[in-house]
């Protein structure tokens, strides 16, 4: 009786032990829990795949002459958009167009963290195009102007934008500049720019930029 007593005590407390264990599989190689990362840490991870293989030669590929651009626009933004530029489905997106050309530059400001370059590339004296150094990169022009980045292949807008600052972060890390004042040096650039309407100065996140002779 005693050991009947005995074994039905511990036979319960087995029970008890597995009751309270949580067993969890085993992830598969290659799987979303083999590899969880931060939506920052993939994002980054993707830039790093596709910049410098696919979006710098598609810029390369694809990008107007500024002059081209600027005369498409004095027929009004959505003409040079349907011409140049693509834009996201959704209503009221802009237009963002890439944009290549060569200027002098005549105003930079190097302290700000979203640091610029104000180039004239006409010969007048007057800016053109403003061309962002970072390291704090405005808006999304490079990813929604290369119509090989899909947002229905990301998981939610929030995973969308971190992907367009991960392309912005690495714009930033190719730019090497000269130190000191930069008034009165050439550069040439390639870049993309986004458009609400005709009249919106150009500021240009560049993918290419490289003193001119």
């Amino acid at each position: 009786m005693m050991r009947a007593m005995t074994a039905i005590l511990g036979l319960s407390l087995a029970m008890t032990a597995l009751g309270a264990c949580k067993i969890v599989p085993n992830p598969e190689p290659g799987s979303q829990g083999a590899a969880a990362q931060t939506d920052d840490a993939r994002m980054a991870a993707k830039a790093g795949e596709i910049y410098a293989a696919q979006l710098v030669p598609h810029v390369a590929r694809k990008a107007i002459d500024l002059p081209v651009l600027t005369a498409a626009l004095q027929g009004g933004l959505d003409a040079a958009g349907r011409a140049h530029g693509i834009r996201p489905q959704a209503e009221g997106s802009p237009w963002n167009f890439l944009v290549k050309g060569q200027g002098t530059v005549v105003g930079a400001d190097r302290q700000s963290r979203a640091a610029t370059m104000a180039l004239d590339t006409t010969g007048d004296g007057q800016a053109d195009v403003t061309i962002q150094l970072g390291p704090v990169v405005k808006g999304t022009a490079l990813r929604d102007a290369a119509d090989f980045i899909v947002f229905t292949d990301y998981r939610d807008q929030i995973e969308f934008a971190k992907l367009a600052r991960a392309l912005n972060d690495r714009a930033h890390q190719a730019i090497q500049l000269p130190e000191g004042d930069l008034t009165g040096q050439s550069f040439r650039f390639e870049g993309a720019t986004t458009l609400r309407s005709a009249s919106d100065p150009l500021l240009v996140v560049p993918t290419v930029l490289v003193a001119a002779p």
